[in-house]
């Protein structure tokens, strides 16, 4: 999912904030309240590093970041730590999810999130149109599901 960029006068209503002394990392400022306390936020951390994950899925995390190494049209594939951060967000999606195990869904799940921005096109595949989702779409496809 890219975002898109916001419009001009928005733009300029953003600089303006800031201009006139907007601190973004006020949150009371902003009017943002808690809804989760650093207890609460570090139970739900050691919760979801209890979600098990089966070596089959380990893999298929794995082979899908090496699939994007193979791409033609990227120059810049999924590193291991881009696939470390897809391993924990298919955990934390498999817990919110009520599960206390990964399934390869909850990997295909997370993965065009997790993954597009970490990718480098060629720019001769810009050139040609091909997107950052589709190529990943490919590299995902490419891969066997376990079961």
């Amino acid at each position: 999912m890219t975002l898109p960029l916001p419009p001009r006068e928005d733009e300029i209503a953003i600089l303006s904030r800031h201009a006139a002394g907007f601190d973004p990392r006020n949150l009371a400022g902003a009017g943002i309240t808690a809804v989760a306390s650093a207890d609460d936020i570090a139970a739900g951390v050691t919760s979801v590093r209890q979600v098990s994950v089966a070596p089959a899925v380990l893999g298929y995390v794995v082979d899908i970041a090496r699939a994007t190494r193979m791409s033609p049209s990227l120059s810049l594939g999924v590193s291991p730590r881009g696939a470390t951060a897809l391993l924990a967000t298919s955990r934390a999606w498999a817990w919110l999810s009520g599960r206390d195990f990964v399934t390869p869904d909850d990997v295909k799940a997370l993965a065009q999130s997790t993954l597009a921005h970490r990718l480098g096109m060629r720019p001769e595949a810009e050139l040609e149109g091909v997107s950052v989702s589709a190529v990943l779409d490919a590299a995902i496809n490419s891969v066997p599901v376990p079961r």
